[in-house]
């Protein structure tokens, strides 16, 4: 678990990542010294806009790399590469509010009734197609375990909705520690 002040930190280098793009100023940023932002971690980098609205969302599920560069990568891959959304703008910046998941490592589970909601997040996996749900997104939609699995199969990884029933489709757990602005 990240500390407030590494939360804090983190938060901080969205930001100053995003200001830095849209300004073409680089600005000193805090040393990362604490051997958390040195682990490779999977994370997500979520934007919502000045009414709440999904403004940006993109992570990385596995951990490549240090977690502080992964979470610089996703702060300008949400802000300027999510495919469902025009780049954001200087003017909307201010307005933004930050979230971060921090992912634990994928652990692969054998019937879909090991999937608690609100708890875990989601990778389901077939084909050569995956799709990915964030532990929060179980919480904030109020589907049922079958709705959301539905849903992550047709809207995310492209697959019929009833696949995550056919033995052949991998299921994968994870947690996330959820911190925002």
């Amino acid at each position: 678990m990240l500390s407030r002040a590494e939360q804090s930190k983190l938060l901080g280098l969205v930001r100053r990542t995003i200001t830095e793009r849209l300004t073409g100023k680089a600005e000193p940023g805090p040393v990362f010294d604490e051997p958390v932002f040195r682990e490779k971690r999977g994370a997500f980098v979520t934007l919502h806009d000045k009414n709440g609205q999904l403004r940006g969302c993109i992570g990385l599920i596995e951990g490549f790399q240090p977690l502080a560069n992964t979470i610089r990568e996703m702060s300008l891959a949400s802000a300027f590469e999510d495919p469902r959304f025009s780049p954001l703008s200087a003017e909307e910046l201010p307005d933004v509010k930050i979230e971060i998941s921090v992912l634990t490592p994928l652990k692969r589970v054998k019937d879909a009734s090991e999937i608690k909601l609100g708890e875990y997040g989601v990778v389901v996996k077939r084909a050569g197609r995956s799709g990915v749900f964030l532990p929060q997104v179980a919480t904030e939609t109020g589907w049922t375990r079958e709705e959301f699995l539905s849903h992550l199969c047709a809207g995310k990884a492209g697959l019929e909705p009833d696949a995550w029933k056919n033995p052949g489709t991998e299921l994968y757990v994870f947690s996330a520690q959820v911190f925002r602005e």
